[in-house]
């Protein structure tokens, strides 16, 4: 028997209970036209016996057929991840639930398991699992109430990565000021790339350029973001790397998010600046970076000086070294020449002081000389052989001797 699920006659229309086996099937075809003339799946012929099976296939071609696409909110119960990949859970309302099917390609999209009771919305056809005669809704996607799914993944990793010291400010490292190679971590073929390239060659046409090319969305797009960060610094060629892309959806965005590329970040042995979608946008990846650039083409300005701004300084250094070298020389003079008539005057002083000091003693020994004592009317007896002649003893009767005088000398004789 064929009911009307949609029929807009009401209940009243239906084959009333107790009528017999030809007035049942009179009302059926009745309906049975009026679904067709509505678009509806014509019904099966009438048959003797049903099998269990047939009564399910035509149950699901039913309700396939019938209902659409559709959106259900409800509250998550009992959600579970087979090994499989399939995830199963039940919808529950105020006063009904529905069993839930997502299969593991729509799986994979999760950014998260939802939350025990959480208010979610799911996209989705209903269908009767004809094995078990269970009538499910086999889900296309799953968005949470308010901040979503998205949101909770986010926030679930960066508690994570908060409580191991990943995100600290104290672990950031400051990025080199004159690098001269950067690494990019980027899609070969998107717009960021080539951002990044033309700021650098604008700034500093002398630096180096190594790209380190990945996926930047869809599926496995994180792990290949993880790779090329740590092929990067494996390579040990760049002295700062900028990992990033342009923008997009948060599902877009989403491999910045995952923890295998903030762990590759954080265990990256140069500084990393991270330059992903726009200004408004925030990723897990820039948590951990060492620098948050708002867009790519930020991120290159950060990395690389400006090489007019260098031309200019170096001009201002220049001058300032050949003031300064002036200034530095016109004091050395300066000190120079006094210190030139500081040792003249020094020296002097010395010099007249050692002449009065040699005037004195020169006295002294004046003084004490024996040509000083003759000076003052003595004389002195000298032998022939040169001898001083001291005592009385040392003169012989007759002998001949001389007197050394303070001028001259006299011959003398001993009687």
């Amino acid at each position: 028997m064929t009911y009307d699920l949609f029929s807009s006659a009401g209940a009243s229309e239906r084959p009333p209970r107790g009528m017999n086996e030809a007035r049942n099937e009179d009302a059926a075809r009745a309906v049975a036209a009026r679904q067709a003339d509505a678009g509806f799946p014509a019904a099966r012929p009438a048959r003797a016996e049903w099998t269990v099976a047939d009564v399910n296939a035509a149950a699901r071609e039913l309700i396939e057929g019938v209902l659409p696409p559709m959106w259900v909110a409800g509250e998550v119960s009992n959600f579970t991840k087979a090994r499989s990949g399939h995830c199963y859970f039940t919808l529950r309302g105020p006063d009904a639930q529905l069993r839930c099917v997502m299969w593991r390609d729509e799986a994979r999209r999760l950014p998260t398991a939802p939350a025990e009771g959480m208010e979610v919305r799911a996209l989705g056809r209903v269908t009767l699992y004809e094995l078990r005669g269970e009538f499910q809704l086999v889900v296309a996607e799953l968005e949470g109430r308010g901040e979503g799914l998205w949101k909770l993944a986010f926030d679930q990793l960066r508690a994570r990565l908060d409580g191991e010291g990943l995100t600290s400010p104290l672990r950031k490292r400051p990025v080199p000021a004159l690098p001269a190679c950067v690494g990019v971590v980027t899609s070969p073929s998107g717009a960021a790339l080539h951002d990044v390239i033309s700021v650098i060659r604008r700034r500093a046409p002398w630096t180096r350029i190594v790209l380190s090319a990945a996926r930047v969305q869809g599926e496995g797009a994180a792990g290949e973001v993880a790779r090329a960060i740590r092929r990067i610094g494996a390579a040990g060629v760049a002295d700062v790397l900028i990992v990033g892309r342009g923008g997009g959806s948060v599902e877009d965005l989403w491999a910045f998010n995952d923890e295998a590329v903030a762990r590759a970040i954080a265990e990256s042995p140069v500084p990393v600046i991270s330059a992903v979608g726009h200004e408004t946008d925030f990723t897990i990846a820039d948590l951990v970076a060492d620098l948050r650039a708002p867009t790519p083409s930020a991120a290159a300005e950060a990395a690389v000086p400006d090489g007019a701004q260098l031309r200019r300084a170096a001009a201002q250094l220049g001058g300032r070294l050949a003031r300064c070298t002036r200034e530095r020389l016109a004091d050395a003079r300066e000190r120079a020449l006094e210190a030139r008539l500081d040792l003249h005057d020094a020296g002097s002083t010395l010099l007249a002081a050692r002449r009065e000091q040699a005037a004195a003693l020169a006295g002294k020994l004046h003084a004490l000389s024996p040509l000083a004592v003759l000076a003052r009317g003595f004389a002195v007896p000298v032998s022939p052989q040169g001898r001083v002649l001291r005592t009385a003893a040392d003169f012989a009767p007759g002998e001949e001797f001389r007197l050394r005088l303070a001028e001259g000398s006299v011959r003398a004789r001993a009687e």
